[in-house]
């Protein structure tokens, strides 16, 4: 009998419905699952299965290899995996003792969004190295220090209790595009009557599905929120209880919202007086009423501050007493495992430098890799990312990719625009190739993922590669022996009430396990009475700090600059792809290779659909092809994040655009406060 595999899917999918995979001698049959709850199933899903039916790409890396042409080329010759390790090893070593082990950066993010493949063996091997550290502030940093400033814990309302909830926003959230475990329990919620309304600079998938959208201008989400509490607390609409009882500050709040009407939010987020003030209205008193926040509303210069604004809301309204009110926008604050364990930072004490590294932000790589820097970074490992791609200021990152004192090993499943500049080029296995452990930002599941196939050809995972590396630099340390399992078992070693009791015997046996959130089982209501993340257990609406700027780069900051510019860059993520993940495939290339634009700024620049455009700024250029789009509004711009330069005519991709400015907390980029302007090629 063909035998049903069990693993995790992180391919966030439009089109998933919780699919059993059947897999025999390496092929995959699809068999229809429960679509009722994807969220809880932890099984392959159908798209997987395509997946799987693509493991034997012929671009698939399949064996070590080293360049034998220019950086960027992506010529390789074949190679052994003991010559691979031993060369990377000793060139390691050298560096570290010619300019410190601090020369050497390791880069990865969530390729994998695996705990060992992704944070284990990896975070032990440069620890002990004592190689710079990497602030991972690519995807979510400012969002979650906007979250912990509001809420003073990153928890959120369970995807499950949408299905309870009478008024749903998406604000900045393509749920049936990027979030589609959580779309059927909306479409649950809208079968008895609900509402959802979207809240986006350009209406996606979810906003033409939804009963109403509201186009914003990007970055200026923050003047909403503001405006909707001005409404609901000079009409009395807020829970006069629970912010009595659960927060502080409000009088200071109620001062503050004073001037923000909605007639001046109007004029920063182009949205009508009247529909904000209706919208504030309907918002604070339909109960339940849920928000579901993602981080696309943080990758503007104000990220941190929209969040925070944002995520005071439900606090006003008293929204988190409900089942299926509150908001979410990440509850991986919940998955309390024992992270120490498994990274160790305690061994840099043992490292060379004898102390903690220096940390270099992940969005600013441009700048870490000019050659000007002290001690200059000599080698780049790079595993589960492709920064030739996702990088902001992508110009002045390929520069310094094609540093020739530059060491770069990459680690990696397809020829990606990183793995044209590497060194020794290693085959990576998929997350159906190993065994992991998966914590979540959209639920409360942790689940357990085995080996779904064999490896291809000559892969290895990120953990057995850093194990291999760490043996030929010396590294003694028992850890570096712990096998997988091992390290799961310390991971779930934690005291933490959320997790503590949460065995590997349990998730073998039912591959996904609730975090013990809720003592009864039941809905997790985590500010309910309170509880929030501050010494005093309630909300502090800390009013003196909450304020509003146009950023830089928008129609309402540098006059000069837009002057220039006049239009604003959105990058939002394509439905059909995980950032550059995918990106081999000719179709996810094809969306990703578009420009929407607004028939009223298309048609004055002569530009209609299928023309080739140029769209540039001071940083750079790149060629898309123009497609008008009644989705999106006048004066902004929006191309599906993110192409591969390398299948690009100009090898290009919008990351020429974006900068390395940050946000205003949490060291993150600011991909959607992004200036350009756009012209027609040819004739």
């Amino acid at each position: 009998m063909p035998e049903v595999r069990h693993s995790v899917c992180a391919l966030d999918c439009p089109d998933c419905c919780s699919l059993l995979v059947t897999v025999e001698d390496g092929r995959a049959t699809r068999l229809r699952g429960d679509p009722a709850h994807p969220v809880t199933r932890g099984f392959l899903c159908g798209k997987v299965a395509q997946y799987l039916e693509r493991e034997y790409h012929p671009d698939r890396l399949l064996h070590p290899a080293k360049r034998v042409g220019a950086k960027g080329e992506g010529r390789f010759e074949r190679i052994g995996w003991d010559e691979a390790l031993d060369t990377i090893a000793a060139r390691l070593r050298a560096i570290a003792e010619e300019s410190g082990p601090e020369a050497i950066l390791p880069y990865s993010y969530a390729g994998t969004m695996g705990l060992l493949n992704g944070s284990g063996m990896d975070r032990r091997f440069f620890h002990r190295l004592g190689a710079s550290r990497l602030d991972r502030t690519i995807c979510s940093t400012a969002g979650g220090a906007g979250l912990t400033q509001a809420l003073g814990f990153r928890y959120g309302t369970e995807p499950e209790q949408f299905r309870h909830a009478k008024l749903i926003l998406a604000w900045g959230a393509n749920i049936l595009g990027t979030n589609v475990h959580l779309w059927p329990f909306v479409m649950e919620a809208r079968r008895q009557g609900a509402k959802l309304y979207t809240i986006d600079p350009r209406r996606n998938r979810t906003g033409a599905a939804a009963d109403r959208h509201y186009f914003i201008h990007p970055g200026s989400d923050t003047a909403l929120a503001l405006a909707m509490m001005h409404v609901i607390i000079g009409e009395d609409l807020h829970d006069r209880e629970y912010v009595e009882r659960h927060t502080t500050g409000f009088e200071g709040l109620r001062e503050r919202v004073r001037e923000w009407t909605p007639q001046r939010a109007a004029s920063l987020t182009g949205i009508p007086a009247e529909d904000i003030a209706a919208l504030a209205r309907e918002y604070a008193t339909t109960r339940p009423a849920v928000i579901r926040l993602n981080y696309g509303v943080q990758r503007s210069e104000r990220g941190a501050m929209a969040v925070r604004a944002i995520a005071l809301l439900p606090a006003l309204t008293g929204s988190w007493k409900d089942v299926g009110g509150g908001l979410q926008l990440s509850t991986s604050q919940a998955f309390q495992l024992n992270r120490t364990a498994l990274e160790r930072p305690d061994l840099q004490q043992r490292s060379a430098l004898g102390r903690e590294a220096r940390l270099v932000n992940m969005a600013q790589l441009g700048r870490a890799l000019d050659a000007s820097t002290a001690p200059p970074v000599k080698a780049l490992v790079v595993y589960n990312s492709n920064p030739a791609a996702i990088a902001p200021d992508r110009n002045a990152v390929l520069r310094g990719l094609s540093r020739d004192d530059l060491f770069t090993v990459v680690l990696e499943q397809f020829p990606t625009d990183t793995a044209d500049y590497a060194d020794i080029l290693l085959p990576a296995t998929t997350f159906l190739e190993h065994t992991d452990l998966y914590l979540a930002y959209g639920h409360y599941y942790l689940q357990l993922a085995r080996p779904a196939l064999a490896p291809p050809g000559e892969c290895r995972s990120n953990v057995e590669v850093f194990r291999l590396l760490a043996a030929r630099m010396g590294f003694d340390d028992p850890c570096f022996r712990d096998r997988e399992d091992e390290m799961i078992a310390q991971l779930l070693d934690s005291p933490h009430p959320f997790v503590r009791g949460i065995t590997l015997a349990e998730l073998e046996r039912d591959h996904f396990v609730r975090l013990r959130v809720a003592d009864d089982g039941g809905p997790f209501r985590p500010f309910a009475e309170g509880g929030f993340g501050t010494p005093d257990g309630r909300c502090h609406f800390d009013a003196e700090t909450l304020d509003y700027q146009p950023p830089a780069e928008s129609r309402l900051g540098d006059g000069a600059l837009w002057s220039k510019y006049p239009l604003e860059l959105i990058s939002p993520k394509n439905d059909d792809s995980m950032n550059a993940t995918f990106g081999h495939r000719e179709a996810v290339d094809l969306q990703t290779a578009t420009l929407h634009l607004a028939s009223a700024d298309a048609v004055p620049r002569g530009i209609a659909t299928g023309d080739a455009v140029r769209v540039f700024n001071d940083r750079g250029s790149c060629v898309l092809a123009a497609r008008i789009d009644p989705g999106v509004p006048a004066g902004v711009a929006a191309a599906p994040a993110v192409r591969w330069g390398r299948k690009a005519p100009d090898r290009m991709n919008v990351n020429a655009l974006t900068s390395q400015r940050l946000t205003d907390q949490g060291g993150g980029p600011v991909f959607y406060s992004c200036l350009v302007e756009v012209e027609k090629i040819g004739d």
